[in-house]
């Protein structure tokens, strides 16, 4: 961890082990309803650090990109609703697609190019932003989009 404030830490994982025991132990903290989302380039890591997540809340089964299908739904402690925006050009397709949908309130909703939905983007959310690429190290900042995911700040690493 380098940088602490009030609504985001920082850590530094050094490789996808690291990324995914990091995203495991955020788990933790994951309640139904939750929307998590994960921002970076291409070859960041959000599905490594979606594969921790899921094994965090009990997921035994593979964890991928679902880029191809839009969402892959996960049975584990909640549901996990894996949605991966990557080919869609705005909200508009994800909503009409019903890629986002009222299931998703029993879960945890983790989102990789959660910028597709723009302005359909809920403020209240856990943004987890993975600044790197490669082999080399990791930078993530996770982010407190609002007092209901300040939970997620509180877990000890």
């Amino acid at each position: 961890m380098t940088t602490e404030t009030a609504q985001e830490r920082a850590f530094r994982t050094t490789d996808a082990e690291a990324t995914r025991r990091l995203a495991a132990l955020l788990a933790a903290a994951a309640r139904p309803g939750d929307l998590v989302c994960l921002w970076g380039e291409l070859g960041a890591g959000k599905t490594q650090f979606a594969k921790g997540f899921g094994a965090g809340l009990g997921v035994t089964g593979t964890i991928s990109s679902p880029t191809f299908i839009l969402m892959s739904e996960y049975e584990g402690r909640l549901p996990l609703f894996h949605v991966d925006l990557y080919r869609l050009a705005d909200g508009a397709d994800a909503l009409a697609g019903g890629v986002i949908d009222e299931r998703q309130s029993t879960g945890v909703t983790l989102v990789e190019w959660p910028e597709r939905m723009g302005e359909l983007l809920p403020t209240s959310r856990l943004d987890v932003v993975i600044d790197g690429t490669g082999d080399e190290p990791r930078a993530l900042r996770v982010r407190a989009g609002g007092p209901a995911y300040a939970r997620y700040l509180e877990v000890a690493v």
